[in-house]
C-alpha cells in the first residue's frame, strides 16, 4: 500500500474509531455527523462496479466550530480502473459574535485520473452565518491561503505552488420534515490557476436516521496537465446514516 493511501486510510480509520466517543456526547448534542455509502455493479456486455463513501463529523459549542470530512470514489470497468480519488479536510472555526467567526482550513486530495499526484491547500480567514433557523442555514467563508500541486507525470506539466484566495459557501434548506436540499461551492483562485468545486444534493429520509441521497458534483480546473479534462463531474445515489 502506498504511503499516500496509508495516510488517507489512517485519517478515515481515526474518524471511524472516534465514533464511540462522539456517541458519548450525544446528550450534550455537541457532535453530529453523517456516514454515506453507495455501490453499483453492472454485468453482461460491460462489467462495471463503483463504490463511493463519505464521512462528515461536526462539533459545535458556544465558541468553536469543527469539521472533519473524508470522501472517496473507486470505479472499475472490464477489470480496468476508471476512477480512484480520495479527499480529506479539516476545518476549525472560532466564533467571536453571534454570526461571525474566524477559521483555519486544510485539505489533501489524491485523484489518480486528474493528472496530479496530489493537491494540498491551507487557508485562514473570516466567516459569517447569514441564516440560522430550524429550516435554513447559510454560511460563507473568505480568506487567503496557499496551494501546492504535484504533477503525476513530469512530461505533462510541472509542479506549482501559489498563494490563493479561498471562497466558500454552504446552504442547507430542510423544506419538509423528511427532505433537505444542500448546495456547496468552493473556489480557490490563484494567479496561475483557479479550482472550483460545487455539489448539489437532495436528501430524503427513509426511516429513522437512514436517508437516500441524490447528488451532483463538479470540479472545474482552469489550467490542467496535458490530455486532462478541465471538468470532472459525478452523479451519485447513496444511502446515508446521520448521528
Amino acid at each position: 500500500m502506498s504511503k499516500k493511501l496509508s495516510l488517507i486510510t489512517s485519517c478515515a480509520a481515526l474518524t471511524l474509531a472516534s465514533m464511540p466517543l462522539l456517541a458519548q456526547e450525544e446528550d450534550n448534542k455537541l457532535w453530529s455527523g453523517e456516514i454515506e455509502f453507495g455501490y453499483s455493479d453492472t454485468s453482461g456486455n460491460t462489467e462495471e462496479s463503483s463504490t463511493k463513501s463519505r464521512i462528515d463529523t461536526n462539533r459545535e459549542t458556544e465558541t468553536w466550530l469543527y469539521n472533519i470530512h473524508f470522501d472517496s470514489l473507486n470505479s472499475e470497468t472490464n477489470d480496468e480502473r476508471t476512477a480512484e480519488k480520495y479527499f480529506v479536510s479539516n476545518r476549525l472555526g472560532r466564533e467571536y459574535s453571534d454570526t461571525d467567526f474566524i477559521f483555519a482550513y486544510a485539505s489533501y486530495e489524491d485523484d489518480h485520473f486528474s493528472g496530479y499526484d496530489s493537491q494540498v491547500t491551507a487557508a485562514l480567514g473570516w466567516g459569517k452565518r447569514l441564516l440560522d433557523n430550524e429550516q435554513k442555514q447559510w454560511d460563507i467563508e473568505v480568506g487567503p491561503g496557499y496551494r501546492i500541486n504535484k504533477i503525476e507525470d513530469e512530461t505533462t506539466g510541472e509542479d506549482t505552488e501559489e498563494a490563493i484566495l479561498r471562497l466558500y459557501t454552504k446552504y442547507n434548506w430542510a423544506f419538509t420534515e423528511t427532505a433537505a436540499f444542500t448546495q456547496t461551492l468552493n473556489v480557490e483562485a490563484g494567479s496561475d490557476n483557479t479550482i472550483t468545486k460545487s455539489e448539489t444534493a437532495l436528501k430524503l429520509q427513509i426511516i429513522g436516521a437512514l436517508a437516500l441521497k441524490l447528488s451532483y458534483s463538479i470540479k472545474y480546473t482552469d489550467e490542467v496537465p496535458t490530455d486532462t479534462e478541465h471538468a470532472d463531474t459525478q452523479t451519485a445515489v447513496t444511502v446515508s446514516y446521520n448521528f
